[in-house]
């Protein structure tokens, strides 16, 4: 018996299509795994961008309740937040008047409200930003 020679085509055809598919495959397994690689790198800076965020406000917070419950400005952690928070709340500094008690030592810093307000602002513009850029490339 003679080989059929439409039946060698028919078999080199199929193995053309079986490559084909597998290189399809290959393909979409890269393109997948590009897309997780940049979603992770995505993950990665917006909850970097929320820890950082977290920490000024928490500072923040933490400066205004000392200075609300006229916390002792000699003590060494009431002086490491001021002074950590001096260069945070020092373009608001002057922005209201804050209200003092009668004594003298319990302050309503609204500047440092306005600080905190801002800040949580500026970091959800910038988580913003970064998603509209990485899912318009995506």
């Amino acid at each position: 018996m003679r080989d059929n020679p439409k039946e060698g085509d028919n078999i080199s055809r199929r193995e053309d299509l079986r490559h084909d598919e597998e290189s399809y495959r290959l393909h979409q397994d890269k393109k997948r795994l590009n897309l997780a690689r940049r979603t992770t790198t995505l993950n990665w800076i917006i909850q970097s961008i929320y820890w950082f965020v977290g920490i000024l406000e928490l500072l923040l917070g933490f400066k205004f309740l000392l200075r609300l419950f006229g916390a002792n400005t000699e003590n060494q952690f009431s002086r490491l937040i001021y002074n950590l928070c001096v260069p945070l709340v020092s373009p608001f500094s002057t922005l209201f008047v804050s209200p003092t008690s009668s004594g003298g030592g319990s302050i309503l810093d609204l500047n440092i409200l306005v600080a905190m307000l801002v800040y949580a602002l500026l970091g959800y513009l910038l988580v913003s930003l970064v998603t509209f850029m990485f899912r318009h490339e995506l």
